[in-house]
This record gives structure tokens, sequence and C-alpha cells, in this order.
């Protein structure tokens, strides 16, 4: 009867050898390979694969394209998330609906809100241009400068991913004892005080799992920026590659390298990983950097 607990969570274990762990490692097999779409297998090349990639302006392209997206779209959403909790976590009327409004635009399939998107974004007719021009100023590039693609890929990224960070941060809210804020009212805390003193510092445990979920998320970007144009490039520089964009161009491109391409995945693997840890341990360190502070007048 010992072992009745691991048989309760075992399924999960064989489920992520099955679909999760085997994957990671017989794509490090095909990336030590010269592996090819009918042949299967070829030659042992080593790491002759990854030194491809490293070589090449392509890799390092998409690394900052991937980078800037990210924190374009991670930072602001995040912020924004907890003041949109924050407000939800008042009393509201129909605080139900608001609730479920927020996360209307997650369902909404991702490949409709970037089509969406490129047009608002249209360099020629779309909508923002058209107020830019309605009031004297100039157009802007969406599809040619590169800082502009970014910033409109990482505003359809934050449009979609923003409300169901909400609800995440307002059920953490939810789970604050209310007698901390009865405290802080009669200590005659006034509410923004309440809100940087009492409530934020509540939540760090979540904003910790929010922003690790949100670098390994931001990092693996592919639906966005691959229908922000109708040729789904990246750009004619490819100023707006990401580096999934550019292991699916290796993977069913027009010279399919099925071995560069797990070079490049096994890379991006090592990058979210890296960041990952990063962030668990610099987060960690500020959510264990004490409780709420103490309110005053």
């Amino acid at each position: 009867m010992r072992f009745t607990p691991f048989l309760f969570i075992s399924p999960f274990f064989v489920l992520f050898i099955i679909t999760g762990l085997f994957p990671i490692l017989y794509t490090a097999w095909v990336s030590l390979h010269d592996w090819d779409l009918i042949r299967g297998q070829g030659d042992f090349v080593g790491l002759a694969n990854f030194e491809f990639v490293l070589g090449t302006d392509s890799f390092y392209k998409a690394l900052r394209n991937t980078f800037s997206i990210f924190i374009l779209s991670s930072v602001p959403q995040v912020i924004a998330a907890i003041l949109i909790a924050y407000v939800l976590d008042a009393n509201l009327r129909a605080k139900t609906f608001w609730r479920m409004g927020v996360l209307v635009p997650f369902v909404v399939a991702p490949v409709a809100v970037s089509l969406i998107f490129a047009k608002i974004f249209a360099d020629s007719s779309g909508i923002v241009n058209g107020a830019l021009t309605a009031i004297n100023l100039p157009a802007v590039g969406w599809h040619s400068d590169a800082l502009a693609s970014h910033v409109a890929i990482a505003t359809m990224v934050n449009f979609r991913w923003t409300g169901y960070n909400a609800l995440i941060f307002l059920a953490a809210m939810q789970a604050v004892p209310r007698e901390i804020y009865e405290a802080a009212i009669i200590d005659g805390t006034g509410r923004m005080k309440r809100f940087w003193h009492v409530t934020v510092p509540m939540l760090r445990p979540t904003i910790v799992f929010v922003v690790i979920t949100s670098t390994i998320g931001g990092l693996q970007i592919f639906d966005e920026p691959r229908m922000f144009d109708t040729g789904g490039q990246g750009g004619a520089s490819r100023q707006w590659m990401t580096m999934t964009m550019y292991l699916y161009e290796l993977g069913w491109g027009p010279q399919v390298a099925f071995g560069r391409a797990s070079a490049v995945a096994w890379l991006l693997f090592l990058i979210i990983l890296a960041f990952g840890i990063l962030n668990f341990f610099i987060t960690r360190r500020i959510a264990n950097a004490g409780g709420p502070a103490k309110s005053s007048r």
C-alpha cells in the first residue's frame, strides 16, 4: 500500500516520458545526423549542424527578433494583467461578465487574431496609419521597419494573453486574507498604498509563475509573426523572423534539413532553460525578500 501514492501520480510521468522527454532526446539524436525527409537517418555529423546554424546570420537575426518581441510583449503584459486583476477584484457591477470578457481574446484562434491585426497594422490601408495621417502624423512602416513590426506583433500577443494572466492574478488576489486589508484600512492606509504594500507583495509567488511561463511562451512565439504578412517568411529582410520561424524554415523550407532544424530546436531549448532558471532564481529571491510591508499613514 505504500506504493499507492506513486501509482496515482505515475500517469503524468508516463505521459511526460512519451510526449515530452522522448521527443527531446530524439531531437538531440537527429541534430547529430544528416537527416533527410525521404531517406531518414543519414551520416553521423556530430556537431556540424550546430556549427552551421551558429555560423549563419539568420540565427542571430532570429534570436534578436525573438528577444525583442518577447520583451515588448511580456513586460507590459504582466503589468497590465496585474492592474486589470486589481480592478476586477473591486466591487464592480456584473463581475462575472467582466471577468469572462477579459478571457474572450484568449479563446479566439491565434490565426484569426494575427489576420485581424495584420490589417489593423497594414502599411497603406491600416487603421492605425489611417488614424495617424488623420492627425497629420507620418504613417509607420509596420512591415518594413524592424522595431515597428516587433511592436505590432507584441500587441497581438498582449491582446491574446493579458486577460488570461489577469485571471491568474485575480485568483491570487482573492486568496489574500481579507483581514490584512481590513487591518490596513483601520491603520488609515490609502487605496494606492494598499495596492503597493499589501497586494503586490502578496502576489510575488504568482508573479514568479507568470514570469516564468511568459518567458517560455514568449521565446517560442510562432503564430503571430508567421501570420503577420501573406508570405509568412518574417519580412523581406527577415526583420521579424523568430527562432521558431527559422526552425520551421530549415525543417520544411526549400532545402529540407531536419538535422539543422533539430539543432535550432535544441539551441532554443537550452536558451529557454537558461532563462527559465535565471528568472526562477531572480523572482524567487524577490519573492523571499519579505512579506507585505507594514502599512503607513
